[in-house]
């Protein structure tokens, strides 16, 4: 199979110029330069064969990156998108999975909503026959100068997709998990340093790590698999669509790397963490950041 090369560079050579885009999750496609979901150096060795994984928030950025790297490794992957917004991203994610020879589906809706996501275990594993890995990925964030900005509708939104959802997600999918499964969750470094312009982003995602902690202890005796993968800066949609335009042009700066990770850069955290590899790993978060120490 061969790599959409388009989307393939060397990441040590992108630098993103300043950019906006006017709503979130925001578009794969109309970044400049497009993230990249693969280093074309990356070989699969079947890590993942026979497996069946479920990506939330799947169609682009690290979301897309896993799927990749999933199909890559042997995985049928089934993915899911919020709107029509972002039906061409989802679209491209799944002709990448299948230029690998794998299944995948891409199915669309709210995660934040308890029904849509019983509907969503339901129809992957009726599509694909089986559920072994749970990729809690779907976020969203929205910048406000101090917390007297955010109100309600904004508090509310933020914390039903980014932590109500995995409580939704892992629900429903239980009953389709046996032992040696796995679920990852997708936090973030604000969980640990914080961010004072993405208070309520900060306060799911430190709930992410403390959900990923407990859920692993309530599942072990099941032998299910519980971690998280916490990015530091990485160059997906969901930075032009949040920021302006300035500060996407200096995004990653401050790391010690000097520049912002790509998606493919974090993918292979997921991929170890779904496989054997990690077969005596639960609880834990992997921190793919660009330098910075954190404790926990």
């Amino acid at each position: 199979m061969t790599l959409d090369y388009d989307a393939v560079r060397d990441h040590r050579e992108m630098n993103q110029p300043p950019q906006i885009q006017p709503q979130q999750p925001g578009i794969e496609a109309d970044m400049e330069p497009r993230p990249q979901y693969i280093d074309p150096c990356y070989r699969g060795s079947g890590k993942l064969e026979g497996k069946v994984a479920l990506i939330t928030g799947g169609d682009s950025g690290i979301g897309r990156a896993v799927a990749v790297h999933f199909a890559v490794e042997g995985a049928d992957v089934a993915i899911n998108y919020l709107s029509d917004h972002e039906l061409e991203d989802a679209k491209k994610t799944l002709s990448l999975i299948r230029e690998h020879g794998r299944r995948g589906i891409a199915l669309q809706g709210d995660v934040g909503q308890e029904q849509y996501c019983r509907e969503l275990v339901g129809r992957a594993v009726r599509e694909l026959g089986r559920l072994d890995i749970l990729v809690n990925n779907a976020g969203q964030q929205y910048p406000q100068r101090t917390i007297e900005d955010i109100g309600q509708e904004q508090l509310e939104q933020t914390f039903r997709t980014n932590i109500f959802a995995m409580f939704y997600t892992v629900k429903a999918a239980l009953p389709h998990l046996e032992k040696g499964a796995r679920i990852i969750n997708t936090a973030s470094i604000t969980a640990y340093k914080g961010n004072p312009a993405l208070l309520d982003y900060s306060s799911t995602k430190g709930a992410v790590v403390s959900f990923t902690r407990s859920l692993a202890i309530d599942l072990s005796e099941r032998g299910i698999h519980v971690n998280a993968v916490a990015p530091g800066p990485i160059w997906t949609p969901l930075i032009p669509a949040s920021f302006p335009a300035d500060k996407v042009g200096s995004f990653g700066k401050d790391t010690l790397l000097k520049r912002a990770g790509q998606p493919s850069e974090v993918a292979p955290a997921y991929v170890f963490l779904a496989s054997n590899d990690a077969s005596y790993i639960t609880g834990q978060v992997i921190h793919p950041n660009g330098g910075t120490v954190v404790n926990g």
